[in-house]
C-alpha cells in the first residue's frame, strides 16, 4: 500500500516547561517506549490514521491504539479529523512536538517541549 505525502507546511513553534514529576514522568515513559517513538517518528511529516500506522509500524491494531491514546494524551500527538469524499471521516494523527529537551536541577526534571504550530496564512 502506498501512502500519499503531503507537503511540507511552514511552522513556527512555541515552548513550553513541564515540572510537575507525574506529567514529567508520563512523558519520558512514552518517550522511552520503542513502539511510541516509532509511531512519532512516522507522523512526523503526515498524518495518518491508525490502520496506516499499524501498517507502518508494523504494531498490531491494538497495540496502535494503545500507543495512540498515550501520546495523544501527554500531547506529543495531535488527533484530526481526515475528511472523505464518501462521508466515512477518520481520525488522523501528526506529531506536535519538535523537541524534548530535558534539565536537571535539585527539584528534580524540568522538560522545555517546544511544539509545532502551523503558521497562519495570509488570503490571496
Amino acid at each position: 500500500m502506498a501512502i500519499a505525502t503531503k507537503p511540507p507546511q511552514e511552522r513556527t513553534t512555541d515552548e513550553s516547561t513541564i515540572s510537575d514529576a507525574e506529567d514529567v514522568q508520563a512523558l519520558l515513559d512514552a518517550l522511552h517506549d520503542p513502539d511510541c517513538r516509532a509511531v512519532l517518528e512516522a507522523t512526523s511529516e503526515e498524518s495518518l490514521s491508525a490502520s496506516e500506522l499499524s501498517e507502518t509500524c508494523e504494531l498490531p491494531l491494538s497495540t496502535t491504539y494503545r500507543k495512540l491514546d498515550a501520546l495523544t494524551t501527554v500531547g506529543l500527538l495531535e488527533e484530526r479529523t481526515r475528511l472523505c469524499p464518501d462521508g466515512k471521516h477518520a481520525s488522523e494523527y501528526v506529531r506536535c512536538v519538535e523537541s524534548v529537551n530535558v534539565d536537571v536541577d535539585e527539584g528534580g526534571f524540568e522538560l522545555t517541549v517546544s511544539r509545532r504550530r502551523r503558521a497562519e496564512r495570509t488570503p490571496l
